[in-house]
């Protein structure tokens, strides 16, 4: 595999890396009467912000601090070149690099906050918490001489005094139920792994599933591990999931997609100014380079994500499912300053097999760039794709000649629209406040014991674990004393419907000045004999899409709730396996799946 010795470059940290550098303006044009700049202006402009900074440090009227005004002025210049270059403090970079690095030094422990206190959902297998007797359910009340209760229960204060060097100690003291006393625990600091893949499972005898969270140092190893599973279970055909992933490094992307294709494709190739063309080739070492392959993508799936699903829809591998990606196409590389902080500068475009490359556009700066994905909303695109417009100039065409598109993300080739449930008034209410698993907390806290007799495995737990009616009032019950009552159909839309015909209003020159709803019908239909009959038939309408919501949020909600037990109880990897019930563009996912028919017309490879 060709330029894999380059294993600093970046696909993307992650589209999120970039919010390092807020706000974002083009850059400023040279005004006509400005004097031209001479041909060695670059070491002028060099020399100019050396210059300044002597001025500052020798002549000033008081003394200053350069290194915040330097770090300012850095992202400043960053931010007139991409949405990507990024600029990371020297004490940021640490944890900024862990979900790349796949590790991190700590305890080894999940832990939510929890009506404040911090309590321990998960202890991993091997670490050092479990090492000396920590379990899920305990309180975590003192770290060292520290309270961890109150003001100081937060995720960042857990996370600043948990975390630690390597070989370093730190005393844990917890609340554990049917204890009186406060139980403390001396714990040294080790290696903890972050596992790139969440989840991996068999959909029945010979589909399998595999969801691929990052892409850091252990991704390769760890997929590996898990298709090696998969095909001893009997895997034929394969679902892999790579919605909500952001990306990573550039190599570790090059050596998933060897997993998926033969011996010397194309994956992806690189250039940039002081880049020459790079290509990245597979090894035909793959365990998985024959059967039937469905990729999942959304809105949130970057970079490393776009780069393994580019090439697997350009070879004609495997049918993507879903919506559009993201839209990024830059390369960045991590260079070191001297104080130890970095610079991800953006160092070439990437493409794919086909000659494709998917950067959005970004001259309008950044606040534009990130509003992107909001546009999408407003224009339809989530829930039709007949929205989007793209122009023939970026019409490319498959290894079989089908026709695919750069510029702007990866189009599926089957859509999904988004899930509207998630979306409702209702919902993000109760996620805001994260108001279904606090529930949760709420209910297993000091019956977690209980619980695991009556559901010792996961299977059981499926099998015979249904909150049934008097379960969900409870939980309404516990959100409504929590601020969020529980909103009807009609509540949920009401405000929504009057912004939109407020909007409609407005947008209708003729119209525009109507003051009242029944006004704007009138001068719609003329007549009251079709006001009433529009008013009727709307009437039954919202009394069947009540009815209809009120079903399927219902049903909704009980997934949700189910699955987070399933988390809590049996560990984070099983919350998708209960999910999957409510998830339509999984069950799409597996219904182009098992549609050989499809593979044959758009020829895919089986």
């Amino acid at each position: 595999m060709k330029g894999i010795s380059i294993i600093s470059i970046w696909a993307v940290l992650s589209f999120s890396a970039s919010l390092w550098a807020q706000g974002g303006h083009p850059a400023r044009k040279q005004a006509a009467d400005e004097p031209e700049l001479p041909r060695n202006h670059v070491s002028l402009v060099e020399n100019k912000m050396g210059t300044l900074l002597q001025m500052i440090r020798y002549a000033y009227v008081e003394d200053v601090d350069l290194a915040p005004i330097v770090e300012k002025g850095i992202v400043n210049i960053l931010e007139q070149l991409d949405p990507h270059s990024a600029y990371i403090a020297a004490k940021d970079l640490k944890r900024t690099n862990e979900p790349l690095v796949g590790n991190f030094d700590g305890i080894g422990v999940s832990f939510q906050v929890f009506e404040d206190s911090v309590m321990i959902i998960d202890v991993i297998s091997g670490g050092p918490s479990r090492k000396v007797g920590l379990l899920p359910g305990d309180k975590i009340v003192r770290i060292d001489t520290m309270d961890a209760t109150g003001k100081n229960a937060t995720t960042h204060f857990v996370f600043t005094h948990l975390r630690g060097k390597k070989g370093t100690k730190v005393e844990v003291g917890v609340k554990r139920k049917g204890v009186e006393e406060i139980m403390f625990f001396e714990i040294e600091r080790d290696k903890i792994p972050l596992h790139s893949v969440d989840t991996y499972f068999m959909l029945d005898k010979k589909n399998g599933y595999l969801q691929l969270d990052r892409f850091s140092r252990t991704s390769a190893e760890e997929v590996a591990d898990a298709l090696a599973d998969l095909k001893k279970q009997g895997m034929k055909n394969l679902v892999l999931d790579l919605r909500g992933n952001t990306g990573g490094y550039l190599d570790v992307a090059v050596d998933l997609v060897d997993q998926f294709l033969p011996k010397d494709r194309l994956v992806v190739y690189m250039e940039g100014k002081a880049q020459g063309r790079e290509e990245f080739h597979t090894t035909g070492k793959g365990l998985f380079t024959e059967g039937r392959m469905v990729v999942m993508i959304d809105e949130n799936s970057a970079s490393a994500s776009e780069i393994l699903a580019g090439a697997l829809q350009d070879w004609d591998r495997a049918l993507l499912v879903g919506r559009r990606s993201f839209g990024k196409g830059l390369v960045q590389r991590p260079f070191n300053l001297p104080d130890h902080s970095n610079v991800r500068l953006t160092i070439a475009r990437y493409y794919t097999p086909s000659g494709r490359c998917i950067q959005k556009p970004y001259k309008d700066g950044l606040e534009a760039y990130y509003k992107d994905i909001m546009n999408r909303y407003r224009h339809g695109e989530m829930v039709h794709p007949d929205s989007i417009r793209l122009p023939d100039s970026l019409r490319y065409h498959t290894a079989g000649g089908r026709v695919v598109y750069g510029g702007g993300g990866i189009m599926p080739d089957v859509f999904v629209p988004a899930d509207t449930l998630r979306a409702s008034d209702y919902y993000i209410a109760l996620r805001s406040k994260n108001l279904l698993n606090r529930f949760v907390l709420h209910v297993l806290d000091g019956n977690r014991e209980e619980y695991k007799r009556k559901y010792p495995d996961f299977k059981t737990f499926c099998e015979r674990f249904e909150p049934d009616s008097a379960f969900m009032q409870s939980f309404y019950d516990y959100a409504e004393e929590k601020g969020v009552p529980h909103t009807n159909f009609k509540e949920a839309q009401a405000g929504r419907f009057l912004q939109d015909l407020l909007k409609e209003m407005q947008a209708d020159t003729n119209l525009g000045k109507a003051r009242t709803y029944t006004e704007y019908m009138r001068n719609v239909f003329w007549d009251e004999a079709r006001i009433n009959d529009y008013l009727l038939q709307k009437a039954q309408k919202e009394d069947e899409n009540q009815r209809i919501y009120d079903e399927t949020s219902d049903k909704f909600l009980r997934v949700q709730l189910k699955a987070l037990f399933a988390s809590n109880l049996f560990g984070p990897g099983y919350f998708y396996q209960v999910s999957k019930e409510i998830d339509e563009a999984f069950q799409k996912a597996v219904q182009v799946l098992n549609d050989k028919a499809l593979f044959e017309r758009t020829g895919i490879h089986d």
